[in-house]
């Protein structure tokens, strides 16, 4: 159950930081930073960030017979997320829902998972290939 919480864990909060982000009518009065990006670029990070930490979470958990199916199932577990996500947004007011922002989620999101696969896969150059 550790292991589920601290693989699955962040995954959530930033879920639900996403929602709540996702909930608000005017996010550039809480967040007023969101005014001076382009609204795609900010869901590009947005997503980069949560793809990043599902690919983080299913390289944890799953066994390693399922581990070679991480990078397609964290893009695609985040493109859903953001899928439902803008579906929500269309019942926000002053709110709207968009095809191309679900588009930058998911090109965020496999950005995010190619960044974390290269972070996990670091590893400092081996002494004996030096010689």
């Amino acid at each position: 159950m550790l292991t589920f919480i601290r693989y699955w864990g962040p995954v959530c909060a930033y879920a639900g930081i996403i929602f709540y982000l996702s909930s608000l009518s005017h996010p550039e009065e809480h967040l007023p930073i969101v005014s001076r990006f382009s609204d795609k670029v900010l869901h590009a990070i947005e997503y980069a960030v949560f793809g990043a930490l599902c690919f983080w979470a299913l390289q944890g958990t799953l066994n390693i017979s399922w581990r070679r199916w991480a990078m397609p199932m964290a893009i695609a577990l985040a493109s859903f997320y953001g899928m439902t996500d803008e579906f929500h947004q269309s019942f926000v007011p002053f709110r709207y829902s968009h095809v191309l922002d679900w588009v930058a989620d998911t090109v965020g999101a496999g950005l995010g998972v190619l960044l974390m696969q290269r972070v996990l896969n670091f590893r400092p150059a081996d002494s004996i290939s030096q010689a």
